[in-house]
């Protein structure tokens, strides 16, 4: 009932996650990730505890493929589960339980992996994968450019309702994190509205926090 992709900016470093699903809020039980360590993404038959779990053994130095095999060991009923990481240098790695539902799929590069159950079509992953590779630009317009293409190669079964998109990049809290929660609507394409309007905010906001002296004004009515 889902569909994700989980990447890294091989220029800036930046981690990100985006993911789609029929279910509701699904971004918010499935979406991980932290600047400097890496991003993960827990999904299927969700168990959120594995994506804080996942960062952590991320932080401790463990690369992907050896973090995910540690979480395989210290998760439960791991045959429900579908989790995807990638690391600080950009490797990837994918647990698909074979308890997984219907058609589901993964694929993986440098930089990248995508993950997903409940497919139309077992294509969606890869056509995930190959439309972040071939995007250019913010890591938020390629998360958003890989989910449309995995949209348009059959994107879920049924009809998704909720998506979301979390970005992190230097400071400990994300610097976007938006989600469509529920909607009949494409929420995917919602997403997307919402980080057309976000994206010029984007490096505003993190100046307020760090240093709201030098930061620019906030340009809303009462602001004199």
């Amino acid at each position: 009932m889902t569909f994700s992709i989980v990447a890294r900016c091989a220029d800036t470093g930046m981690f990100g996650v985006a993911i789609a699903s029929s279910s509701p809020a699904v971004a918010a039980r499935c979406s991980y990730a932290r600047a400097g360590v890496g991003a993960v993404a827990s999904q299927n038959v969700t168990d959120p505890s594995l994506g804080p779990l996942g960062l952590d053994l991320l932080a401790r130095g463990l690369g992907a493929r050896d973090a995910l095999a540690a979480l395989r060991g210290q998760g439960t009923f791991m045959d429900y589960r579908q989790v995807l990481m990638v690391d600080a240098a950009g490797q990837t790695a994918i647990h698909s339980g074979p308890n997984a539902l219907g058609v589901w799929a993964q694929a993986q590069a440098l930089n990248v992996a995508s993950g997903g159950n409940l497919l139309r079509d077992a294509a969606v992953a890869q056509a995930i994968v190959d439309g972040f590779l071939v995007s250019r630009g913010h890591l938020g317009d390629r998360l958003i450019a890989a989910m449309q293409a995995g949209l348009a190669a059959g994107g879920e079964a049924g009809p998704i309702h909720s998506a979301g998109m979390k970005l992190v990049d230097k400071v400990s809290w994300p610097v976007a994190d938006l989600r469509c929660d529920w909607t009949e609507g494409c929420p995917i394409d919602a997403v997307a509205t919402a980080w057309g309007v976000y994206k010029p905010q984007l490096d505003a906001y993190i100046q307020r926090a760090l240093d709201p002296r030098a930061a620019p004004s906030y340009g809303v009515p009462g602001d004199d």
